[in-house]
């Protein structure tokens, strides 16, 4: 049976060819451990293979692990659908957040982040696809709401992250990021970061410009949602 060791191996060299075949410059792509239902034994083996970032989905399932790994210096990204009244502990809690889609959420995650702490980094989520299912902003309330947060004191401004509607057609898959792509670059904001890229289709957000791919399935094995 794999590791979870082996699976961060494997998963590394996919986007270190990936990047290669984008004729992108080695480690242009960082690896986020998608860790959401894994227990925080499974956290530890990635840390010791060499892991850093971990997103979490959920807030309290995220807070009881960051409480068992306080011993360990990990940079902890969040990564599911923000309700108001969880603002507060994610800006205390969290280095990064990819999925903010409103301005009132992101004015709350300034006036909640702790003066002690650096700013929060941000990433918006946009709705690329349109689905109604989905969470995110739409193409065209981006610019305004880009431009709002950027002005937020306490928060970094750092991109853009899109969860594309799931398809194993490489020309969709390659449409839909290269979207992504377009709308950051039509922003007149010094952006860095592209979060998207899953397991199935890494290989396509790295060639149309991902820093972040956010990869669970790969690394920890399906996810068991009756252990929330």
């Amino acid at each position: 049976m794999s590791t979870i060791a082996d699976n961060i191996a494997q998963v590394v060299s996919r986007i270190r060819a990936a990047e290669q075949a984008a004729q992108r410059a080695e480690h242009s792509v960082q690896l986020l451990a998608v860790s959401k239902t894994k227990p925080a034994q499974a956290l530890r083996e990635a840390y010791a293979a060499g892991l850093r970032d971990f997103g979490e989905n959920y807030l309290q399932e995220a807070l009881g692990k960051q409480a068992e790994l306080t011993d360990l210096p990990l940079i902890w990204h969040f990564i599911g659908p923000i309700q108001s009244n969880k603002t507060r502990a994610i800006a205390e809690h969290f280095a990064w957040v990819h999925s903010v889609d409103r301005l009132k959420i992101a004015q709350r995650l300034s006036e909640q982040r702790p003066a002690e702490l650096p700013p929060l980094n941000i990433c918006i989520q946009v709705n690329v696809s349109g689905e109604a299912s989905k969470s995110g902003c739409t193409p065209t309330d981006l610019p305004a709401l880009a431009d709002a947060i950027s002005a937020l004191p306490r928060l970094r401004l750092r991109g853009l992250m899109a969860i594309p509607e799931p398809t194993e057609d490489r020309t969709a898959q390659d449409t839909a990021f290269a979207t992504v792509q377009r709308l950051q670059a039509s922003l007149d904001l010094p952006l860095d970061t592209l979060s998207m890229g899953m397991s199935h289709d890494l290989e396509s957000a790295i060639a149309q410009g991902a820093t972040w791919v956010r990869i669970g399935t790969a690394l920890f094995g399906a996810r068991d949602y009756g252990t929330r």
